[in-house]
């Protein structure tokens, strides 16, 4: 494969992650909200959060695929659309369902963004497609990322000009991946598509440390590895070791 330069500004692995930002229930901030993207801006840490689609190709900010275990209402998040998602109420928090661009509307630039785009594995690339054109128009420091090497393979077709990362394991044999064919997760667990996806970074499983592709990545082709996700101070050193940066919720590692 001909060698290619790596989209990877020093935004990207400079500071401390918050996983769906600094969320914590005692503080009622949940995750995935803008409150608790401002309090990730408040300790200058950069912000993850998830990405998928609302039923009419809004990306909204939200984590799983159905509302039942944050919100008050249950069933899939893309059976409604962004505005009626925006009206509903969590259990825990009086904020509302943001859409990506409120999201980072609400960060307004002032640390990095790291949108991981949900995908179904079903072809379907309409919320990759919305998730660019809002990163596109957005001032800030800014990637994506995804499980899915196809969405990373449309958004290179796409020209995508921000960083482009590949969220991986070693393993994809547990529960939440029984629903796709053997053979894909085969696939993922080998990394055919890695040619493919041409990821500027990869976003790789803590537990899933030390292993050979991100030292690979890391030695081998200076691509920049960030490691999901950090529960304590006492994983810190494992991390720091094998990975350039964190993804870490339920604790604060500049504290």
């Amino acid at each position: 494969m001909k060698s290619r330069e790596l989209n990877a500004p020093d935004w990207l692995t400079g500071r401390p992650i918050a996983h769906r930002g600094l969320h914590s229930k005692r503080l009622g901030l949940i995750e995935n909200t803008p409150a608790a993207a401002a309090a990730a801006v408040a300790k200058n840490y950069a912000i993850e959060c998830d990405v998928q689609r609302s039923e009419d190709g809004e990306a909204v900010v939200f984590h799983d695929l159905t509302l039942d275990r944050l919100m008050l209402s249950q069933g899939p998040v893309d059976a409604l659309t962004a505005h009626a998602l925006g009206q509903l109420a969590y259990r825990e928090c009086e904020d509302k369902i943001a859409s990506l661009s409120q999201f980072l509307a609400a960060i307004g630039g002032r640390v990095p963004a790291v949108i991981e785009i949900k995908s179904r594995y079903d072809g379907d690339m309409r919320v990759a497609e919305r998730a660019l054109s809002i990163v596109t128009a957005y001032s800030g420091p800014a990637c994506l990322k995804s499980f899915d090497p196809a969405i990373l393979v449309h958004l290179r077709k796409a020209g995508a000009a921000c960083p482009l990362g590949l969220v991986a394991q070693a393993r994809y044999d547990d529960e939440e991946w029984a629903p796709l064919p053997h053979e894909q997760r085969k696939s993922f667990e080998d990394l055919r598509d890695f040619p493919l996806a041409q990821p500027d970074f990869l976003s790789w499983n803590f537990g899933n440390l030390p292993h050979a592709v991100p030292l690979l990545c890391r030695q081998a082709i200076g691509m920049p590895v960030m490691t999901w996700t950090i529960r304590s101070q006492q994983d810190l050193p494992r991390a720091q070791l094998w990975a350039d940066q964190i993804i870490f919720e339920g604790f604060e590692p500049c504290s």
